[in-house]
């Protein structure tokens, strides 16, 4: 594979020729073409499909083009790898309501999680809270790398909003002796955020109506987003009888439901299937070091698949590195999970449970140009990945012969070598 630049600076048009595309959402094109124009993709077609003059045309003879990897329950950036108490920003233990809370408050881009997301093919994290509290806060979707800060990485700030039941928050508080000790505690603590929520926005209707002013509360804002469709709610839950509380809530106070871990979601995947609720499944690379895991197995994903139920895969990034999202998808296939769904659940199935699907998760006009050239089929475990591209940048390049990819830092964008003038730059660069 090679390319017919190794410029930093992105062309308008960036020209993908040659490679096996896969478009996840259609039939795969032997030979096809997928063409990018300013971020976003303008055709995907044989090839036969025109190259508009001037693009940069990347060469793809001999690997497979597919749609970034959507990890749609991460923490990176929130929960630093290998920086300890200092880098972990995940749960904010101090309110079991953290409505208010948001994760892009905490996140650090510079996290070496991010370069890891490139070299494993994720282009687009959901990045979470943590499950110590009853609700952790709000969730944003972020493109794994090319801004200059977090916010020019953000592809949503509503996404939705996370929360946990079982043993999490019980430990929590309970060890504080203050409510949520119990799972009774913890879904009493969501009916009566949810009332105080319904009661705020009656409120806040009525003084509007009135012409009158309102006290605004961040807290109960986002509830009330939640309740008027507005948020996902991210459920954290293992055990099949938390996932049934989940049902119960989310019917009682008519909110989406996105069940997140389904370790026990097996046993009850016709319900599941019934009502239309997805599952974000995972983390599989991990022991069961706790009760509520003891029915952990790969296989399980394979099960929830075959009942209807449309799934995603999750790393938990850190409690599995994020580049093993796509190891997880190999072991699943292995397990009995068919390799099309495999491949739906990193890619469509993500960005449609969270509401991303009209920028990411496929190779089709109008999305994002989030583009990653494999060696081969992402499913086979010999398979790496060569070039990533997001919105047309191109953000992992080959590496040198012999070498691994690498990935294009930031300052490259503006022409420097290095983000220290200390490394032996001319003055003014």
């Amino acid at each position: 594979m090679s390319s017919s630049t190794t410029s930093t600076t992105a062309s308008s048009t960036v020209a993908f020729v040659g490679g096996h595309v896969v478009p996840v959402a259609a039939e795969a094109i032997p030979g096809g073409t997928v063409v990018v124009t300013d971020g976003v993709i303008t055709a995907v077609g044989d090839s036969g499909t025109p190259v508009p003059d001037g693009a940069r045309v990347v060469d793809a003879s001999g690997s497979w083009v597919l749609p970034g990897f959507v990890e749609s329950h991460g923490h990176l950036g929130v929960h630093e790898d290998g920086e300890g108490w200092s880098g972990n920003d995940t749960n904010e233990m101090t309110d079991p309501n953290g409505a208010r809370f948001r994760a892009l408050d905490g996140i650090d881009i510079e996290e070496l999680g991010f370069r890891d997301a490139l070299r494993g093919g994720v282009t687009t994290i959901v990045v979470k809270p943590g499950s110590g509290n009853p609700i952790g806060g709000r969730t944003v979707a972020l493109k794994a790398w090319g801004g200059r800060t977090v916010d020019e990485q953000v592809l949503s700030a509503d996404v939705s909003v996370k929360s946990a039941l079982g043993e999490n928050p019980k430990r929590v508080y309970g060890d504080r002796k203050q409510t949520p000790a119990t799972r009774l505690g913890v879904a009493a603590v969501l009916r009566e955020a949810f009332v105080a929520a319904q009661n705020y926005v009656a409120r806040r209707d009525a003084a509007l109506a009135d012409g009158k002013p309102f006290d605004r509360n961040l807290t109960h804002e986002t509830l009330a987003a939640v309740l008027a469709g507005e948020l996902a709610w991210d459920q954290h839950a293992h055990r099949h009888d938390d996932i049934t509380t989940a049902i119960r809530l989310a019917e009682e106070f008519g909110y989406r439901l996105v069940v997140n871990h389904g370790t026990e979601a097996h046993k009850i995947a016709d319900v599941l299937a019934e009502k239309g609720i997805p599952v974000i499944f995972g983390p599989m690379l991990t022991s069961r070091s706790k009760v509520e895991l003891r029915d952990r197995a790969i296989r399980n994903l394979a099960l929830v698949a075959a009942a209807g139920v449309q799934v995603a895969i999750t790393t938990d990034h850190p409690v599995v590195p994020i580049e093993q999202l796509v190891l997880q998808a190999q072991l699943a296939v292995r397990e009995g999970l068919p390799s099309q769904v495999a491949l739906e659940a990193l890619t469509t199935n993500p960005a449609a449970i969270l509401g991303l699907d009209a920028h990411v998760g496929a190779l089709a006009e109008g999305r994002d140009g989030d583009v990653v050239l494999w060696s081969g089929d992402p499913l086979a475990l010999d398979s790496r990945v060569r070039q990533v591209f997001i919105g047309g940048r191109e953000v992992l390049r080959p590496g040198a012969a012999g070498r691994a990819p690498e990935v294009v830092e930031r300052w490259e964008r503006f022409g420097r070598t290095a983000w220290s003038p200390l490394t032996g730059e001319e003055a003014g660069r």
